[in-house]
Formats: structure tokens, C-alpha cells, sequence
């Protein structure tokens, strides 16, 4: 089958059409990338409309296999006068510098590898992908791209300044040596979802709510709480080498994802990083942070503030001062446009692996290594 038919009949996709990255640094009044969204749902037009509100980059088309959600991604960026598209493969083929892809999870690698092959900076959503051989296709893609372009994944705590001044504290040994890693993930999940998943689905409707699926998603652990686990691998130097977990699901209805987890993950040098996440919790309930415990204190991160504790009369607290998304596409554009390009795609695939590398251990309900991981 070929990708067109397999978009048409999967999943919601996007693209853009937009002047060549050469025509930008050609000229200052035209310093303006041209950016273009795969996939125009909620994520990713919020992430579009902050790129096009606090940057310079101009949205000059959108795909999407709904022509209401590129509408309304076109109204949110100001570019009404934007470029609609319903196949993927005709934006790559126009003059884009840069995609925003935001699509179903189950769909990244394919949609990864196209924008790789068609020379363009992308910003990927996390995760990779729902599986090793997905993670596979992304890394191999990404090391094959010429390294002028700028490849980054949605992990918005990477480039937070607060999150970076913590990590920094961490390496200058501010709190000795880390001797454990808490993470929480925390949230309700609104009457809508829980009413969706209590209807009797097509296969059609599963794709509108693939986020309930494992085969779609990856898994709670794989679309959600991956934030907490990308931090736990930067705060913590790399990857872990095993993992043990558990989890399940409580609420009614249809979907196959969990709703809680709890996942130990060993690192080298022994430190364990231990992973909560649910969407059980109370209404309007919202608990997001990550705790590094060390010999000499305490830092916590989280999406509103960070905390330095290192005696009961030391300790300070900094707010968060802004959408850390904002933080990321800015990053982004200035990286284009300064022709500072990074390629992350090594280290976004690593935190997806550690996400896939819990729920192997949760189903198989004992220690799963990351070498037996990766051979699966």
C-alpha cells in the first residue's frame, strides 16, 4: 500500500508550503521561515499558534485530512491565506523549510522519515514512536539528514531556562550525588474522554480517539508520561539498563491504554528512577514534577516552578514565567534562522525506548533489561 492510501484511510496529517531555506538567509527583510503543520489537532495547533504569536516563522499551509481543523489552525496563526492540504506528500514536495509534525503517534516514523528524505528542519512531537522498530526508523532517518537541518522533538523542559539552571546545579554537584529520581504525572481526564470511551467504537472513531489505544499511542506511559522520563534521563546522564513496573486500568469503557502505572527504572551507576503516572485522578487535578534527591539536597522541576532545598532554613522556590512550549519554538526558529542547526533525534528516540522499555516490563510483570529491549 502507499503512504496516500494508508493516510487516507489511518490518521489525520499535515503540510505546508513555504520559500526555500536559501531565500531566507539571502535576504534580512525576508528573515521569515516558512513553516508548515502535519496534523492541525489540538497539540498541534497550539504548538503552531505560539510559534506563529512569539517568533517570526510564518505558517504558509497546513494538511490535515479534516478541513475544519486546517481552518482553524489557519485562523490561530494568522494566516488565513494559508495553503490546505490533504496529502502530506504534495507539502514535502513544496518550497517548506520547516514542519511542525503533530500527527498520531503510530504514524510519526513514516511521516518522520518523508520530511527527512524531502530536506526539511522538523519539529517532531514526542513520541517517536509506539515501538523499537518505529525508534529504529526515526534515528536512522535523522542520521542520514545532511546536518544543516535543525531536528528537535517536543520536549519543552529541554529549553525551559529554569529547567536548564537546574540541570546545571545538578552537574556543578550543587546537591551531591543523586541517590534517587522521583517522578509524577498526575492528571484527570475530562468528562468527554471518559464518554467516548464508553461508546461502542469503529475503527474509524478508535482513529479519532487513537490517544485510547495501545496500538495508536504506544500506551499511557509511551504518549504521556514521557515528559517525566525524557527529564529523567537528562537529569540522570543517559538511559536506564532495566526496568520493573506495574499498571493497569480502572475507569469503564472502551480503549486498552492504562489509566496508572508505576515503573522503576535502574540506571548505570545503580541510581533508580521511579516513574508515576495516571489519568484517574480528581477532576481539575494536575500533578507534574520530578524530584532529584542527592547527598547534600534536594532539586524539584516541574512545569511551574523549580525548588533548591538543602536544609530546612535553605531553600528557594522559582516560578516558571511562561508556557514552556514557547521556549521550544523559539529555540527552534532562532536555530533555523542563525543556521545553528541540533539534531536531537538520538536522544528523543532514547526517552521513547525508556517509555516502551516500562511497558514491556509492565506486561511482562517482571525485570525487563534494555538489551532485551531493543532486540524484541
Amino acid at each position: 500500500m502507499n503512504g496516500h492510501s494508508s493516510l487516507s484511510r489511518r490518521a489525520a496529517i499535515g503540510a505546508v508550503s513555504i520559500l526555500p531555506f536559501s531565500a531566507l538567509r539571502a535576504s534580512a527583510a525576508n528573515d521569515a521561515p516558512a513553516v508548515g503543520l502535519i496534523g492541525a489537532g489540538n497539540r498541534g495547533s497550539g504548538v503552531a499558534e505560539l510559534m506563529a504569536r512569539h517568533t517570526s516563522a510564518r505558517f504558509t499551509a497546513f494538511c490535515d485530512l479534516v478541513d475544519s481543523r486546517m481552518a482553524e489552525a489557519a485562523k490561530r496563526t494568522g494566516s488565513e491565506g494559508a495553503v490546505f492540504y490533504n496529502d502530506y506528500h504534495r507539502l514535502l514536495e513544496s518550497k517548506v523549510d520547516a514542519v511542525i509534525i503533530a500527527t498520531p503517534v503510530y504514524l510519526h516514523p513514516e511521516h518522520f522519515e518523508a520530511a527527512a528524505k524531502a530536506g526539511k528542519h522538523i519539529y517532531l512531537e514526542k513520541p517517536a514512536a509506539i515501538d523499537v522498530e518505529g525508534c529504529r526508523r526515526i534515528m536512522r532517518a535523522a542520521d542520514s539528514m545532511d546536518r544543516k537541518f535543525n531536528v528537535v522533538f517536543g520536549f519543552q523542559r529541554r529549553y525551559a531556562p529554569l529547567y536548564r539552571q537546574a540541570r546545571q546545579a545538578v552537574a556543578d554537584g550543587q546537591i551531591g550525588e543523586i541517590q534517587l529520581a522521583i517522578a509524577r504525572f498526575l492528571k484527570s481526564e475530562g468528562a468527554a474522554a471518559v464518554a467516548r470511551r464508553q461508546a461502542v467504537l469503529s475503527e474509524a472513531e478508535k482513529l479519532k480517539n487513537w490517544y485510547a489505544w495501545k496500538q495508536y499511542s504506544g500506551d499511557l506511559i509511551v504518549e504521556n508520561n514521557i515528559h517525566s522520563i525524557d527529564v529523567l534521563n537528562w537529569f540522570l546522564d543517559g538511559h536506564p539498563v532495566s526496568a520493573i513496573g506495574s499498571g493497569g486500568a480502572r475507569r469503564p469503557g472502551n480503549g486498552d491504554t492504562r489509566d496508572h502505572n508505576f515503573v522503576a527504572y535502574t540506571y548505570p551507576n545503580g541510581t533508580q528512577g521511579q516513574l508515576t503516572g495516571a489519568t484517574i485522578a480528581p477532576p481539575g487535578y494536575r500533578e507534574v514534577l520530578e524530584q532529584f534527591f542527592g547527598t547534600k539536597g534536594l532539586i524539584e522541576t516541574s512545569e511551574n516552578h523549580i525548588r533548591y532545598r538543602y536544609s530546612t532554613t535553605n531553600e528557594k522556590i522559582e516560578k516558571m514565567p511562561r508556557n514552556m512550549t514557547i521556549d521550544a519554538v523559539e529555540e527552534f526558529v532562532r536555530r533555523i534562522r542563525e543556521n545553528r542547526p541540533e539534531n536531537t533525534a538520538v536522544r528523543g528516540a532514547e526517552s521513547t525506548l525508556t517509555a516502551i522499555l516500562g511497558r514491556m516490563a509492565m506486561d511482562a510483570r517482571r525485570e525487563v533489561t534494555w538489551a532485551e529491549m531493543m532486540k524484541s
